[in-house]
């Protein structure tokens, strides 16, 4: 019995390899490129991104990075007010729908309408929900599925990607 879960386990893993890489042979080129700016005032050259942002900002923004879980200090934030993007400072998040998800990451359940435009993630074999600055094409984080009510989805977001603008 011990010997049909040890194949069945690694005949498992190896489907999900194997589909992985079919997934990424057979998905659009568009999947892949660089988030394009929605706005053509902020379509920067690589340049210009280096010299408004920090190392670490450029990054996550540009570059799709994730910054370190529990690094962020506005994953502690509780002020009201509103996230922007530290890219261009357009407003994508209320502080009334954030929430302590446990993950080290400042997370929301809902977006501000026309904040972020999302695509397929394919970098850890699995398939998941990159979303990005609408403005600006920024990478912010990753939207999943077990969020709270009333919409069940958590965006989790890279600290460093957003700027807090506290209510007056």
């Amino acid at each position: 019995m011990y010997n049909n879960f040890l194949s069945l386990n690694r005949r498992s893993i190896l489907l999900g390899i194997w589909s992985g890489f079919l997934g990424l042979l057979f998905t659009p080129k568009t999947v892949f490129a660089a988030s394009k700016a929605a706005d053509e005032d902020w379509n920067l050259t690589d340049e210009d991104w280096k010299k408004r942002l920090s190392l670490e900002a450029y990054k996550v923004l540009r570059e799709e990075g994730t910054e370190r879980p529990f690094s962020s200090l506005l994953n502690e934030e509780k002020r009201l007010g509103v996230f922007h993007c530290a890219g261009c400072d357009l407003p994508l998040f209320e502080s009334a729908k954030k929430f302590d998800s446990g993950t080290g990451w400042p997370s929301f359940w809902e977006s501000l309408p026309n904040a972020i435009d999302t695509k397929t993630d394919f970098k850890l074999i699995v398939p998941r929900t990159e979303y990005h600055c609408h403005r600006c094409g920024g990478h912010q984080g990753h939207v999943f599925n077990d969020g709270p009510r009333p919409t069940g989805k958590r965006y989790c977001n890279n600290g460093i990607a957003l700027a807090f603008r506290p209510s007056k």
